[in-house]
């Protein structure tokens, strides 16, 4: 299946599937859900980065285990506007994992998205240790929820 525009996405989900978002970074994968209704995103998890294959592996089974039934990818955009080596690093994950599982995948600019988060811990004077653990995930959920405020406009 190839990359949908986010506005295609919600045709192609059962009625009972929800989505997930991902912020991929070098280390780590930044998990997020969204409710069946896929009106809110929830940070879920963070997948520590090994290799492709395992991360790949780890990643499916969530998918499987929560009913997944697309993906909402964050796009590492570059403040000008361009498109780096971040994003092409992004889209190879990603149609590697469309070679291993047919589901619709849409990517979400998610420029700002791990600052905003970390400014919003910072307000709740978390602990350096304590957005170090969630920062990721509350990305991924930063990222799902504006696709789904934009899939629901």
């Amino acid at each position: 299946m190839p990359v949908l525009p986010p506005s295609e996405i919600l045709a192609l989900l059962a009625r009972d599937r929800r989505l997930m978002g991902l912020d991929l970074g070098t280390k780590t994968i930044g998990l997020a859900l969204s409710d069946v209704s896929r009106t809110v995103a929830t940070p879920f998890d963070t997948i520590r980065r090994v290799k492709f294959t395992q991360d790949a592996t780890q990643l499916l089974a969530i998918v499987e285990r929560q009913e997944v039934g697309g993906l909402v990818v964050g796009l590492p955009i570059e403040m000008d506007g361009n498109e780096g080596a971040r994003c092409q690093s992004t889209r190879a994950f990603v149609r590697n994992l469309l070679a291993l599982r047919d589901l619709p995948v849409c990517f979400w600019d998610e420029r700002l998205s791990t600052a905003a988060v970390t400014r919003t811990l910072l307000e709740a004077d978390s602990s350096r240790r304590r957005r170090a653990e969630v920062v990721d995930k509350m990305a991924a959920a930063y990222i799902l929820q504006g696709a789904l405020d934009a899939m629901g406009r």
